[in-house]
């Protein structure tokens, strides 16, 4: 029985049954064939079988972590005044100090609604400082009056619809065989070119709106509706639709789209920044009647925060809103 998800065409595998083991099919009894050979020649009549559905390139930028948290409020309102101006004064050092990291920067939001008070977003180069950040956190005074609600944990990504498309076209017409030696260098210098290029949305400073909103969502992969069996042309062209409808709110929202597969519960992150959080409804109803969110789109909490600058720290924990 031929395995479902082998994306080989059939005269490429043998039709006697196979048990998977290790790396190698076993044939029959003794006999071991290994799996891991390199895949047949593509040529541009056989791409669409042997590489569909193909994975779309993607360039990545600063990782990224979101920290949802509860406030003890009665702890902290017991405490004297000359301990939260202390506590107050070391947190809003840190704070000051993250915002102004050109080498990614955090943020400090104050949560609406039931799922937490707080909500630290970070922007860095590496995980290993993206923890650095944690225990940074962690170390402060204040973390006393503070537990965890949730976190993500996400990179910033860029999908490579178009410039797949073109670069496997291009292989596939100069008989360049997937994964060997001169595939692997064509596919490099795509990415470095593209990274170069969209170097400011890779590694972008954290946007200054009051407003900001974030969830997690996924692409169904239900028995009759599988976002990733869709050819690569049918998945760029809804992307595009969906891209159009985001267009058109410029100016009015910043998005960033991080992806966490391997990383967290969810396959993508979306952060919409704004000064007027009405947008944020407005942009995600009228995407939801495009095609690729109406058919493909699962989406996780999504949870809506204030912006709190370092300056507006003590403001916030002493029960007052930090202006914009």
């Amino acid at each position: 029985m031929a395995h479902k998800d082998d994306r080989l065409a059939g005269q490429f595998r043998s039709t006697r049954p196979q048990n998977r083991f290790c790396g190698y099919n076993i044939q029959q009894p003794g006999e071991l064939v290994n799996i891991f050979m390199p895949p047949p020649r593509v040529t541009p009549q056989s791409m669409d079988t042997a590489l569909s559905p193909p994975v779309p390139l993607t360039i990545e930028g600063y990782c990224v972590l979101h920290q949802m948290m509860h406030f003890r409020w009665t702890a902290w309102q017991q405490l004297p005044a000359e301990q939260k101006q202390r506590l107050i004064q070391e947190a809003s050092a840190l704070l000051a100090k993250m915002e102004r990291n050109a080498a990614g920067q955090s943020a400090l939001y104050s949560l609406l609604g039931h799922k937490g008070d707080l909500m630290w977003l970070h922007f860095r180069p590496s995980f290993d400082e993206l923890k650095q950040a944690e225990l940074d956190l962690a170390s402060l005074g204040i973390s006393e009056f503070v537990t965890i609600a949730s976190s993500y944990i996400s990179i910033i990504e860029l999908g490579l619809y178009e410039s797949s498309i073109k670069t496997y076209k291009e292989l596939a017409e100069k008989n360049v065989e997937p994964h060997t030696e001169e595939w692997d260098h064509a596919i490099t210098d795509t990415l470095n070119r593209q990274k170069e290029a969209m170097r400011p949305r890779l590694f972008p400073e954290i946007p200054s709106h009051r407003y900001l909103s974030f969830y997690p969502m996924d692409r169904r992969r239900a028995e009759d509706k599988n976002w990733y069996t869709l050819p690569m042309e049918e998945r760029a062209r809804q992307m595009n639709e969906h891209g159009l409808v985001g267009r058109r709110y410029a100016g009015q929202v910043k998005q960033i789209i991080s992806g966490s597969i391997g990383f967290d519960d969810w396959e993508w992150g979306v952060d919409l920044f704004a000064d007027d959080p009405l947008v944020f409804k407005k942009l995600i109803y009228e995407m939801r009647f495009d095609e690729v969110s109406a058919v493909y789109a699962l989406f996780g909490h999504f949870y809506l925060g204030l912006r709190c600058p370092s300056a507006g720290l003590g403001k916030l924990l002493n029960g007052e809103l930090p202006k914009p």
